[in-house]
């Protein structure tokens, strides 16, 4: 009886102990990804409120991309498969640095907001946008629900999302936009939900094995996919419910 005792003590104290490191995973996937998003934001208005800054990468009146502008626009889905591939060979800090800098190239490419749309039509949606991501990122983080299903069908969601976007570069079809728009938002809702379950389930799973270097990536990976969930769902937003200048 003793030795059963001692035994369902020590799980009850391992149990804790996973319980005290999921919440410091989670707060420093949540702080991580604030401070990329504080970044992205501030080069955005520090470019997009600029007309000398903001002509370097597209035309100030009709906004459309130069050469350089186009390479800004692309980068950051270029450097988020970068990311994936490299995640292994990167060090815990030289992730969090990459993070960094992806948030900073984001930034470049959406300054083009700040002269598209009003500062309170941005500030109206940006508040919408957070919690309405809060909410999702609560649900998946407490239901029981098995949300890994949900995965494979949103992963191809994003990926017809982003050839409609490729597409309507060319055409500038208005009810495209209206659609992959709306479409967008659901599919970024649903990731978020999906994301945070994510993030839940795989570090309890392997905090058995102890690897700090590991886990310390995770929480950069987790970071990076809550932020373009939320960066994805406030740009669909604002095509929806921001008023153009």
């Amino acid at each position: 009886m003793a030795q059963f005792d001692t035994i369902r003590t020590a799980t009850g104290a391992r149990a804790a102990e996973i319980d005290e490191g999921l919440r410091a995973h989670m707060n420093k996937v949540y702080g991580t990804m604030s401070v990329g998003m504080l970044i992205t934001f501030a080069v955005a208005w520090a470019v997009g409120t600029s007309p000398q800054l903001l002509s370097v990468f597209r035309d100030p009146v009709t906004l459309s991309p130069n050469i350089l502008g186009w390479i800004v626009m692309f980068a950051p889905l270029i450097m988020v498969f970068a990311f994936g591939a490299a995640i292994n060979r990167l060090s815990a800090a030289g992730a969090q640095l990459f993070f960094y800098a992806f948030a900073a190239v984001m930034g470049l490419s959406l300054s083009w907001i700040f002269v598209a749309f009003t500062g309170i039509s941005i500030a109206q949606v940006f508040l919408v946008t957070s919690i309405a991501f809060a909410g999702l990122s609560l649900y998946g983080y407490v239901t029981k629900k098995d949300l890994s299903g949900m995965g494979t069908f949103l992963m191809m969601g994003v990926i017809g999302l982003i050839v409609a976007m490729v597409i309507n570069l060319f055409l500038q079809s208005p009810a495209i936009m209206f659609a992959v728009s709306i479409l967008g938002v659901l599919i970024f809702a649903g990731l978020t939900a999906y994301d945070t379950q994510k993030i839940k389930t795989t570090y309890i799973q392997m905090a058995h094995a102890g690897d700090q270097e590991w886990l310390g990536k995770a929480a950069i990976m987790g970071a990076l996919n809550l932020y373009l969930d939320f960066i994805n769902m406030f740009m669909f937003l604002l095509q929806l419910l921001g008023n153009r200048e």
